[in-house]
């Protein structure tokens, strides 16, 4: 699905000098490298305040933890997105409301969030998944309406453009009072381990955090606030860092990638293609609303899991991001939750498979992948 082999060894004369330096100065935490990495991601984003952390499931749950929500305190999220987002509020003893997406984007219903606002609500999580931001201008409309705190869970669409109603733009994940994302190597901002960052245009809270992740310490031995032990560490820094001025063009090739696999899928009557490359026209100079952490095909009259059999028989990556909704995993389940607030969730489970997507994909291999969709659909029909 990804091929980081081929993309380190492009910038392998940036890569390792960088981390040769951190060895030779031996400053392995919260060294040079940390601190010029967080700048220029700060830069990059137009945000005040770049915290980095450990991994992208630290950096949600330290964002909770700094707006001091409290146990059973509620907070909605989408039903369909990888289990971390609920898991940190579950960790926290807050109360995940789950609730169901939007067919087209995927990304959380902006209706089913109103309808299950309760007194108790006190945040939003949207998640911007698969790389396409979700539609900040109404979850913020609503969260000022109701008094909530919006968390935006920015790990799958660094780098990605949100196009607000008067034209203008910005980096998801500075829109919200505040954001975390992931720095996990698949991701399109990766590091060579774990790492994470949450990001901020409030000064206090922002300071809070920065307590938070370090043990709860201003100054050492002196812990002011319960925190936690959440470090980014400088090798994998050096790399962000290293990596950071390419991102722009990783996300323009995955873009062109996207392009390239919607040409071969588009107007067939079994497959719809992802939104987020016309959507934005008419608005946007240059789209670049959608960063395609995957490329996801929604399948119709089409056996998904006989389609990854037969991927998988020709050694061509792909995956299902996701086969069980957070209300039915066994961690999360909770009576207050019907199936029938969830169809187009459900309906996706069973209809949604990922295509490779990476920055050095070619022409012949999109030719391989694409052709052998077409070719299963088509005889199987």
């Amino acid at each position: 699905m990804v091929d980081l082999q081929s993309q380190y060894a492009k910038i392998k004369d940036i890569v390792d000098p960088s981390i040769q330096d951190v060895m030779d100065n031996a400053t392995f935490i919260n060294g040079p490298k940390v601190h010029e990495f967080q700048k220029n991601l700060e830069n990059y984003l137009g945000v005040k305040h770049v915290i980095p952390c450990a991994n992208g499931t630290d950096a949600l749950q330290i964002a909770m933890m700094g707006l001091g929500l409290q146990p059973g305190d509620e907070v909605i999220t989408a039903d369909f997105t990888f289990a971390a987002t609920v898991e940190v509020i579950a960790l926290l003893q807050l109360t995940p409301v789950l609730v169901d997406v939007d067919p087209v984007t995927f990304n959380i219903d902006v209706a089913a969030i109103e309808k299950a606002i309760t007194p108790k609500t006190k945040a939003i999580v949207p998640v911007h998944l698969f790389g396409l931001p979700a539609e900040m201008d109404a979850i913020m409309a609503l969260a000022k309406a109701h008094n909530l705190y919006v968390i935006e869970d920015n790990a799958q669409a660094i780098g990605a453009s949100y196009t607000h109603k008067d034209g203008s733009k910005t980096k998801a994940g500075v829109i919200g009072d505040v954001a975390s994302t992931s720095f996990f190597p698949s991701k399109n901002l990766g590091c060579y381990g774990d790492g994470g960052a949450i990001f901020t245009n409030d000064d206090e809270l922002a300071h809070a955090i920065r307590g938070i992740v370090n043990h709860g310490m201003y100054e050492r031995y002196h812990h002011d606030v319960v925190g936690v032990n959440s470090r980014l560490d400088s090798i994998q820094a050096a790399v962000l860092d290293a990596k950071l001025p390419h991102l722009d063009a990783y996300n323009n090739a995955r873009r062109d990638t996207a392009r390239k696999y919607n040409e071969a899928f588009n107007n067939h009557p079994n497959i719809i293609i992802p939104s987020g490359l016309t959507e934005c026209e008419g608005i946007c100079d240059t789209c670049d609303c959608h960063v395609f952490h995957q490329y996801t095909l929604n399948l119709k009259g089409v056996d998904r899991d006989a389609l990854v059999v037969h991927l998988q028989s020709k050694n061509i990556p792909c995956g299902v991001y996701y086969p069980i909704p957070l209300h039915r995993q066994k961690a999360y389940m909770d009576d207050r939750y019907n199936e029938s607030d969830f169809p187009v969730t459900n309906a996706l489970i069973k209809s949604v498979i990922s295509l490779p997507m990476h920055t050095e994909l070619d022409d012949e291999q999109i030719e391989c992948i694409t052709s052998t969709v077409l070719s299963f659909i088509d005889s199987n029909k």
